[in-house]
């Protein structure tokens, strides 16, 4: 690859939805990249519609689950490699799926998704900030919203 030139042209994204992504595989992954050639990396999480093909709610705690362990992987990787993340939110599977989990019930997820970026991690203080922003006076990451 480093003698292909192509490092210089790109930047690879890793793609990973899971609530139990492997940290120390990723930090591997990146290193590797990052002996490559490539200079800076992207990660792909998901704030909705990767966890079901016909799932219809969102469930927060998947979602935020998984933006935690990206933030580890960050924490863990060599400096100054990671660009940025990208949240996906997926409405279907494929062309010939069912739409899953709509825009609006998926909205509170993006919401702690984002505050959970921006804050380094989740704690009742990113909770209650989710709540007054989107007015809500109970947020339950653990079940489906109500």
């Amino acid at each position: 690859l480093s003698e292909s030139g192509v490092p210089q042209l790109v930047q690879p994204m890793i793609w990973d939805y899971a609530a139990d992504l492997e940290v120390e595989g990723k930090v591997h992954l990146i290193e590797k990249y990052h002996r490559c050639g490539f200079s800076k990396v992207w990660f792909a999480s998901a704030f909705k519609g990767a966890t079901g093909v016909n799932q219809s709610l969102t469930l927060i705690g998947h979602h935020l689950q998984n933006h935690l362990r990206w933030l580890s992987v960050a924490s863990s990787s060599p400096a100054d490699v990671l660009e940025g993340i990208v949240l996906t939110g997926w409405q279907r599977y494929d062309h010939f799926s069912v739409l899953c989990e709509l825009l609006p019930v998926a909205i509170p997820s993006l919401a702690v998704c984002l505050q959970a970026l921006k804050n380094g991690g989740y704690s009742e203080k990113v909770k209650e900030n989710v709540e007054k922003l989107l007015g809500m006076s109970n947020l339950e990451i653990d079940t489906f919203m109500r």
